[in-house]
């Protein structure tokens, strides 16, 4: 029996996350005694880990998360029972191209914001591939019919069809920062990844605030580890790569690679 609902080894969790994760919990406990299958809508990728951490808690461990293509950013969660084989053709994910002329620029805020207009919530949408003249939206198979009846993105006319592109997926591309840092701590590490001063570093964290791994803080002596996603705004997206030991001076030698 999984009734216990404790989220206390989770840390900086919302009363939503709360509800959010007591669902999957349910779910789990579902699969296991009723044999159901459940989907969850869109998650970024902090909820997708919130989901992971509490499966494990439960010890359940028939589910998957996948979001349309490999290496998705926005995930759907299946918590499926045990014994039974999970298609991933069986998610309730559908893609769909938007066509246009190369010449209009489209970006991912434009296609969000007129699917907002059209009061289609943020979870009901996946990634967005923007690429030249044509742009791949995953999206839950209830919206479909709204957004392939979009004509217009913006100012710009559209055409639409249900289907994928497949060249729209671009590998992340990642550029290499390696050095010496004194610490671990974030405004170290933002110092290098960043190339700026140390005390630059320091005031940008408390000022505007370090994400990592999806959740802010203004902390500049929390430590750092490696797989850290971390992002400060004007400064771009990072990765802490590896730590590869110290120098004669016990500096840290890291390596970051920064998202293009």
């Amino acid at each position: 029996k999984m009734k216990e609902k404790n989220f206390s080894f989770l840390h900086n969790i919302t009363d939503d996350d709360k509800t959010m994760l007591s669902r999957v919990v349910d779910w789990a406990e579902m699969a296991e005694e009723k044999y159901i299958t459940k989907y969850s809508f869109f998650l970024d990728e902090r909820q997708a880990d919130l989901y992971r951490q509490v499966l494990a808690s439960v010890k359940y461990e028939n589910y998957m998360l996948w979001g349309g293509y490999d290496n998705a950013e926005r995930q759907v969660l299946c918590v499926y029972p045990p014994y039974s084989d999970n298609d991933k053709n069986e998610f309730p994910i559908v893609p769909i191209t938007y066509n246009y002329r190369e010449s209009d620029k489209l970006t991912h805020r434009d296609f969000l914001g007129s699917f907002m207009a059209l009061q289609i919530k943020r979870e009901c949408v996946g990634d967005i591939l923007v690429g030249s003249g044509k742009t791949v939206v995953l999206v839950t198979e209830h919206v479909v019919s709204d957004l392939l009846s979009v004509q217009k993105i913006g100012r710009v006319g559209v055409k639409c069809t249900q289907g994928f592109d497949e060249s729209l997926v671009v590998n992340t591309e990642l550029h290499e920062i390696s050095g010496t840092v004194a610490s671990l701590r974030t405004d170290s590490v933002l110092s290098l990844a960043a190339h700026i001063s140390r005390e630059k570093a320091a005031n940008l964290i408390r000022g505007t605030g370090i994400e990592i791994n999806h959740i802010s803080t203004n902390s500049t002596k929390q430590l750092m580890n490696v797989g850290d996603k971390f992002s400060v705004r004007g400064c771009g997206k990072f990765i802490l790569q590896s730590i590869n030991g110290t120098t004669k001076k016990d500096r840290v030698h890291i390596t970051v690679c920064k998202y293009i």
